[in-house]
């Protein structure tokens, strides 16, 4: 009887324990995929799905010069979406074209990093062709999404990173957005 129960408790400790892990597993295999449909977009210069039921694409890559960090930015900034990568809202310009780009993230995970952000800081973005765009922060402000709106109608090239604010509020979903805009620097130019 002690045997039967020893490996009862067992075999429940161990569904508890892969039940506890399934989302870390989950996040280590969709960013392996993520990064592997971000190459195979950049040699075939086309949308490649990182699994066959994603309803998301890499359209772009981020890197932040000062802490060497780098994020794949999915198509469309909806919560299935933002679950795996940050999301560029497809109603603004396309990642390294003409006009104001748009990339959403979560603030707990990986836009986390717009806490430590500051005016002057360098961020790349790169295109699916493989080019490389070079902004520099100008602004960062603290929005009422209520009330507030991006204007998309701007000339030249302009990154807008959002994230939910304040980046420590126990409940999420609050109306408050943190903005980081970038403009884009041209060689010669700061």
């Amino acid at each position: 009887m002690r045997r039967v129960i020893a490996l009862f408790s067992l075999g429940v400790g161990l569904c508890f324990l892969v039940s506890g892990s399934w989302i870390q597993i989950k996040v280590v295999v969709a960013q392996a995929l993520l990064e592997r449909s971000w190459q195979q977009t950049l040699s075939h210069g086309t949308p490649v799905q990182p699994w066959p039921w994603a309803d998301h694409w890499p359209v772009a890559q981020l890197k932040f010069q000062k802490s060497k960090k780098e994020f794949i930015v999915l198509s469309g900034d909806s919560g299935s979406s933002l679950a795996f990568a940050p999301g560029w809202n497809t109603k603004s310009a396309k990642p390294g074209e003409q006009g104001v780009t748009v990339i959403s993230g979560h603030r707990d995970t990986h836009f986390e990093i717009l806490k430590d952000i500051e005016i002057g800081d360098s961020i790349d973005v790169v295109t699916p062709q493989g080019e490389t765009v070079n902004y520099k922060v100008k602004t960062i402000e603290f929005v009422d999404s209520r009330v507030a709106t991006i204007n998309t109608e701007q000339s030249g090239q302009t990154l807008v990173l959002v994230t939910c604010y304040p980046f420590d509020a126990v409940v999420a979903g609050g109306p408050l957005r943190y903005v980081v805009t970038a403009k884009e620097v041209k060689e010669g130019f700061v």
